[in-house]
C-alpha cells in the first residue's frame, strides 16, 4: 500500500482532535439550536469558500435530518445559496456586508446565526482580513437580542471571543478543520433530533 503513513498519519491526528475538541462548547452549541427550535426562532447559516458548502450541508441537515413526525420543524436558512441575490450585494455594499445586509432583511429578535470559518476571521491574504463578513454579522446578531455559534479552528481566531458559543477544531490545518467541521455538524443535528423526540 503506497500511502500508508500519509493515510495513518491524517487518521491518527482526527483521532488528536477527537480527544481535544471541547466537549463542552459542542453542548452549548446544541443546547442554543435546541432553544431555537423550543421557541419557533429562526437559524441562519453562512461561512465563506469550503465553509459556505458546509454551511449549506449543514442548513439541510438541520432542516430534514431532525424532522419527527408530529413535531415542529427547524426554520433553517443559509445565506449563502442564492448567487444573484449574494453577488448584487456584494456589486452594491460590499463583500464586508454579504450577510449583514441579508440579516437586516430576515432576522427577528432572539433568532440564531451560526458561522464557520476555518481562521475564525483573524488572518489575511491578498484581499485583506479574512472573513469579515462573518464578524459584522454576528456582531449585529448579538447586539439585537440572538444568539450567535462559531465554528472555527487553529486558535478560535476573532470568532471564539464574539460568538455565543464558539466550537474551536485545535488543530492548524485547513484539511483537518473542514473535515472536522462535517462531523460536528452531523453530530449535532442527530443529537438535536433525539432531543426533540424525546421533548414533551
Amino acid at each position: 500500500m503506497k500511502n500508508k503513513k500519509e493515510i495513518k498519519q491524517y487518521l491518527s491526528e482526527i483521532k488528536d482532535i477527537c480527544d481535544n475538541i471541547s466537549n463542552e462548547d459542542i453542548d452549548k452549541a446544541i443546547e442554543i439550536l435546541f432553544d431555537a427550535w423550543k421557541n419557533n426562532n429562526q437559524v441562519f447559516f453562512c461561512g465563506n469558500g469550503g465553509s459556505a458548502g458546509t454551511a449549506t450541508h449543514f442548513m439541510c441537515d438541520l432542516f430534514k435530518v431532525t424532522i419527527v413526525e408530529g413535531k415542529k420543524r427547524f426554520k433553517a436558512f443559509c445565506l449563502n445559496d442564492n448567487i444573484p441575490l449574494m453577488t448584487a450585494l456584494i456589486n452594491d455594499d460590499g463583500w464586508d456586508n454579504l450577510y449583514i445586509e441579508q440579516l437586516k432583511n430576515l432576522y427577528r429578535t432572539g433568532d440564531v446565526l451560526l458561522c464557520l470559518s476555518v481562521h475564525g476571521g483573524s488572518g489575511k491574504d491578498k484581499a485583506g482580513a479574512w472573513s469579515q463578513n462573518l464578524l459584522k454579522a454576528m456582531d449585529y446578531v448579538n447586539k439585537n437580542g440572538g444568539k450567535t455559534i462559531g465554528f472555527a479552528g487553529f486558535d478560535g481566531g476573532a470568532m471564539k471571543d464574539i460568538a455565543t458559543a464558539c466550537i474551536v477544531v485545535p488543530f492548524d490545518a485547513t484539511p483537518h478543520v473542514e473535515s472536522f467541521h462535517v462531523v460536528l455538524q452531523h453530530l449535532i443535528a442527530s443529537r438535536l433530533k433525539e432531543k426533540i423526540i424525546d421533548y414533551k
